[in-house]
C-alpha cells in the first residue's frame, strides 16, 4: 500500500466555520477522539490568537497522544522583523508542539497588495521562518496559501514560494485552494507540476468546498502525487467549508487501496458522530459513508435486491466504516421491508407469519393517525417489539403538568414541568425548570429516570422538530414531533403525533429514553 498522511484541521479551520464555539476541553476531547481514530496530524490552532488557545496548548502538552502529532498553526514572519524578535513566530515555539504549519502568501497579489511586502520580502519571510523552526528541530509544514490562484496568475513565483520554503528545510508543501475555486482537473495538473519539480519534498493538499469540489480535488491531488492530505472531520471550515475527511479517508483507505490512518475505518461513524456532538451539531443524514441515510433504503426493489446480495444496491458494506443498514418504512414499501428489519429480533419469520401481518396492519393504523416512520427508526423498532412480546416498558406514567410564563424574568428558565412516573412499583415524583415547556418536561423525565437508571446520564436530545399535519385546522392541526437522541456513540429518532404539541412530544421523549434503556439493557 501507498503511505499517505492525514492532516486534520477540525480544530482551527474547522473552528472557524459559522456555528462553532469549541471550548478547551471540546478541543481536547476532539484531540482524544483523533488520535484513537489514527489520523497523523492534529492542526490545534494558533497559539497567539486568544486565550484560550494559549490554555489549550498548555493543557495539551500533557497529553500523550498514541498517533496523532500536535501540531500548532502561524504565519511567516511579519514584515521588517527577525522570526527571534515576532512575538508571534515565538508562539508558535512556546507552544511545544512537535511539528509548526507556517502559511505563506504563493500568490502574488496577496504579498504586494495585502502584507503591502516586495515579492522578495515576501520570499525572505518565507525562507525566514521555516530556517528559524528548522535549526530548532521542528517539522515545518508549509501551507503555501492561494497556490492554485497564484500558480494561474504567475506560476514562475509561485514556484519560487515553494522553493524557498523547501530550500530552507520544509518537511512538507501544502497546496492551498484556499478561496475554493478550482476545480479537480486543475488541482490535478498544477500538483502534478509541483511532485515533478520537488521530487524530495512530501507534497499536500488543502482544499475548500466553495464550489463543491473539495473531496474530488483532494482525491485528484493524490492521483497527482499528493502524499499530505488536509482536511477537516465532516467538513466543517470557513465559508463553505474544508475538505471532509469522513468522506476522504474511507475512499482513499476502502476504495483505493491506499494506507492513511492508524486506526480502524470500521470506527469511523463512530468518531464522526463523538466529533459532532461535541461540536454541538447533528451529522447530515446525507453524509456520505457516515450519514444516517447512507445505506438506507427506500424503493421495494432496493430492498428486496440489498437483502438478498448487498452488493447490488451497495458500493461497500455499512460495516465497513462503522454504519448500519436500513430499511425505511414508506408508501412504496410492506412486509418485505417489515421483514428486513426483523432480520435481527426474529429471523425465523416469513411474509405470511402473523407477527408480521400485524406489524404491518399496526403501522398502517399509526400512519392514519399522521404517524411517518421513515426517519424514526426507534420507535418503529419498539413497535415491532411490542407484537413479538419483547417489549417490557423500563416505566410508567402517572401523570405531568406543564406550566409556562411569558414574559419570564428568566428567558432561558421560562417554563416548568411536574412529572410522577411508575418503575416497578416504586413512585417518583420530580420537578424542573426548562427553556420552554418540553425542555422542562425532558429535564424532569431525566431526573426522574436517573434515580433507576444511572446509564441515562449519557443520553441527550439532539434535534426536535415539529410538522404541522393539517394546515387547515389551523392552531387545533395534530402535529408530529420527532426527536433525535444520542449517547455519544450512536443516534436514534423516535415520534410522536397529537393536535397537542406537548403530549406529541411526550410520546416521542417517551419512546426515545425507552430506547435507549433497552438498548443498553
Amino acid at each position: 500500500m501507498k503511505r499517505l498522511e492525514i492532516f486534520d484541521s477540525t480544530l482551527r479551520d474547522g473552528a472557524q466555520s459559522e456555528g462553532i464555539s469549541f471550548s478547551v476541553q471540546d478541543k481536547l476531547n476532539i484531540v482524544h477522539a483523533l488520535d484513537e481514530f489514527g489520523v497523523a496530524y492534529i492542526e490545534a490552532g494558533n497559539p497567539s490568537s486568544n486565550p484560550k488557545d494559549i490554555e489549550f496548548f498548555q493543557r495539551a502538552a500533557g497529553m500523550n497522544l498514541k498517533n496523532s502529532k500536535l501540531c500548532a498553526f502561524g504565519s511567516t514572519r511579519r514584515k521588517g522583523m527577525r522570526p527571534e524578535d515576532d512575538e508571534y513566530v515565538l508562539s508558535l515555539l512556546g507552544a511545544g508542539t512537535p511539528a509548526v504549519s507556517i502559511f505563506g502568501k504563493s500568490w502574488d497579489l496577496h504579498a504586494t497588495e495585502i502584507l503591502k511586502v516586495s515579492l522578495d520580502e515576501n520570499l525572505c519571510m518565507v525562507k525566514d521562518t521555516v530556517g528559524f523552526f528548522k535549526s530548532r528541530g521542528k517539522e515545518i509544514i508549509f501551507d503555501a496559501e492561494h497556490f492554485f490562484d497564484g500558480y494561474k496568475s504567475n506560476p514562475e513565483y509561485a514556484f519560487k514560494v515553494l522553493d524557498a520554503a523547501a530550500g530552507s528545510g520544509a518537511d512538507v508543501l501544502c497546496l492551498c485552494d484556499t478561496n475554493g475555486g478550482a476545480f479537480p482537473e486543475e488541482i490535478y495538473e498544477i500538483t502534478k507540476a509541483v511532485c515533478a519539480a520537488f521530487p524530495r519534498v512530501r507534497v499536500g493538499i488543502h482544499c475548500h468546498n466553495d464550489v463543491g469540489c473539495a473531496v474530488a480535488s483532494s482525491m485528484m491531488a493524490v492521483s497527482a502525487g499528493a502524499v499530505h492530505i488536509q482536511g477537516t472531520f465532516i467538513g466543517y471550515g470557513e465559508r463553505c467549508g474544508n475538505a471532509d475527511l469522513s468522506v476522504i479517508i474511507p475512499n482513499l483507505q476502502l476504495k483505493k487501496g491506499l494506507r492513511c490512518v492508524e486506526g480502524d475505518v470500521s470506527r469511523l461513524t463512530e468518531a464522526v458522530i463523538k466529533i459532532a456532538d461535541i461540536s454541538n451539531l447533528t451529522v447530515p443524514r446525507d453524509k456520505p459513508y457516515v450519514g444516517e441515510s447512507a445505506f438506507a433504503h427506500k424503493g421495494g426493489m432496493h430492498i428486496d435486491g440489498v437483502s438478498k446480495l448487498s452488493r447490488s444496491f451497495e458500493h461497500i458494506s455499512p460495516e465497513a466504516v462503522g454504519n448500519k443498514r436500513r430499511f425505511l418504512m414508506s408508501e412504496v414499501s410492506g412486509r418485505t421491508t417489515i421483514l428486513a428489519k426483523l432480520k435481527d429480533l426474529a429471523p425465523e419469520l416469513t411474509k405470511d407469519s402473523p407477527e408480521v401481518i400485524e406489524i404491518v396492519n399496526r403501522i398502517k393504523q399509526y400512519e392514519h393517525e399522521g404517524y411517518q416512520f421513515e426517519s424514526a427508526d426507534a420507535s418503529l423498532e419498539l413497535i415491532m417489539k411490542k407484537v413479538l412480546n419483547l417489549y417490557q416498558p423500563h416505566f410508567s406514567l402517572k401523570m405531568y403538568k406543564t406550566t409556562g410564563e411569558y414574559p419570564a424574568p428568566n428567558p432561558e428558565l421560562s417554563s416548568n414541568a411536574m412529572i410522577n412516573i411508575d418503575v416497578d412499583g416504586v413512585n417518583e415524583i420530580t420537578a424542573s425548570l426548562g427553556n420552554g415547556p418540553v425542555n422542562a418536561l425532558d429535564s424532569a423525565l431525566r431526573k426522574a429516570l436517573l434515580v433507576f437508571y444511572p446509564q441515562l446520564s449519557r443520553m441527550h436530545l439532539i434535534d426536535y422538530k415539529v410538522r404541522v399535519l393539517a394546515g387547515d385546522h389551523a392552531t387545533a392541526s395534530k402535529v408530529r414531533v420527532l426527536i433525535e437522541s444520542t449517547d455519544g456513540e450512536s443516534t436514534w429518532t423516535t415520534v410522536g403525533v397529537s393536535t397537542d404539541i406537548i403530549e406529541a412530544s411526550w410520546i416521542a421523549l417517551a419512546d426515545s429514553f425507552e430506547y435507549m434503556l433497552a438498548k443498553s439493557a
